[in-house]
């Protein structure tokens, strides 16, 4: 018994340092799993840092090689820059957008008017170097816009100063309504230019009888429009007076007169504006009535008539008689010829008396050019 009692400590101790053995190992590996879990954590938030650190350096990559788009702004002169004369708007969308004019008249930039010449052709402008020598060294103080029949492709070699002027056009018969609607496709299309001040409509056979100085000073200056109208009162007059027009139009209001015109911006946009007068002369002016030589005349003695100068710029011979004016050969081109054109007496110029009554002339046939190229410089003065 006393063997059994003799180290009782020595029993405690072993038993003691059991247990302290076992808590070391459940310490150590309570320590192992905190560490695995801690670095399990620490490495999938690394992975998760490192993949959305290289997510945003790649859209930060592919943001840099991004096309921001340029916002251009623009301006009074973009804005106001007319379009292609080969434009697509029909003649609904064309007239609608030439007819908006400013309120406020003053313009707030440095306006250089312009003389809009329009051609109303069949097919090419045959006299078109003749028009080369008078426009040159005036750039910028016109514009050229040609309407000519569908039909023509082009096939005529023209002089450059035509080359591309021609706008979208229709069939145009002689005499016909659509004659007037291709007048009014070419004041549209001129409208769309804010600088065009001026108007006059030409046709193939038209020839300038003065240089381009002349004739820009006389009708940038001049304060009347040149829109012949008188009262007819014969069968080729008031017996093509419709009396389906009544009351709208009536007979004390129908006139005659050269459909070959020269008028300023406001009366243009008059024109391309109305919705009156012309749709009437559509539905009723038909057959004889021939609607070129009496809508705009008509038109203007019923509201413009203070305005307008009461006669034509352009010359013709009715001497021969007959439905039509008559034409020049190529032998009749001469220098007395032109310079009987170019002075003419009894007519008046804002309000006083001139001899210069008429700036341009017809019909000129395509075999006058090459005299009309020799003579016409000389005696018009060109590049002067």
């Amino acid at each position: 018994m006393k063997g059994l009692n003799k180290n009782p400590l020595n029993s405690v101790s072993k038993i003691f340092n059991v247990q302290l053995q076992l808590i070391h190992i459940l310490s150590y590996f309570l320590l192992l799993g905190c560490g695995v879990s801690l670095e399990i954590i620490i490495s999938t938030y690394s992975k998760t840092f490192s993949f959305s650190l290289q997510f945003t350096q790649f859209s930060l990559s592919n943001t840099s090689h991004l096309q921001i788009p340029n916002v251009s702004h623009i301006g009074l002169k973009d804005y106001l820059k007319p379009p292609d004369v080969m434009h697509d708007m029909d003649d609904a969308e064309l007239l609608w957008r030439a007819s908006m004019t400013p309120k406020i008249q003053d313009y707030p930039f440095d306006r250089v008017p312009k003389v809009a010449f329009m051609f109303l052709t069949r097919g090419p402008v045959f006299l078109a170097p003749l028009w080369e020598k008078f426009f040159k060294g005036h750039e910028g103080l016109y514009s050229i816009y040609v309407h000519s029949n569908p039909s023509y492709n082009g096939s005529y070699t023209e002089s450059p100063v035509v080359t591309g002027r021609r706008i979208p056009s229709k069939e145009v018969q002689w005499g016909k309504v659509n004659m007037i609607e291709a007048e009014r496709r070419l004041l549209a299309n001129a409208l769309l230019d804010i600088s065009n001040q001026r108007f006059v409509l030409l046709s193939e056979s038209c020839i300038p009888l003065f240089n381009f100085s002349t004739v820009y000073s006389y009708l940038i200056n001049s304060n009347q429009s040149y829109v012949m109208a008188y009262d007819e009162p014969g069968p080729v007059g008031r017996g093509r007076y419709n009396f389906h027009m009544f009351p709208h139009i009536t007979l004390n209001q129908w006139r005659k007169g050269s459909q070959w015109f020269e008028m300023d911006r406001n009366l243009a946009l008059e024109i391309v504006s109305d919705r009156k007068y012309f749709p009437i002369f559509q539905k009723y002016c038909k057959g004889s009535c021939y609607a070129d030589e009496h809508y705009l005349p008509t038109f203007l003695i019923s509201k413009f008539w203070r305005g307008n100068s009461n006669r034509s710029l352009t010359w013709v011979d009715w001497s021969k008689g007959g439905r039509h004016p008559a034409k020049f050969l190529r032998p009749e081109v001469t220098i007395e010829l032109l310079k009987r054109l170019r002075t003419q007496k009894g007519c008046k110029y804002n309000g006083n008396s001139t001899n210069l009554c008429f700036l341009f002339a017809r019909k000129f046939l395509p075999g006058t050019l090459q005299r009309l190229l020799m003579f016409a410089p000389k005696v018009m003065h060109f590049n002067q």
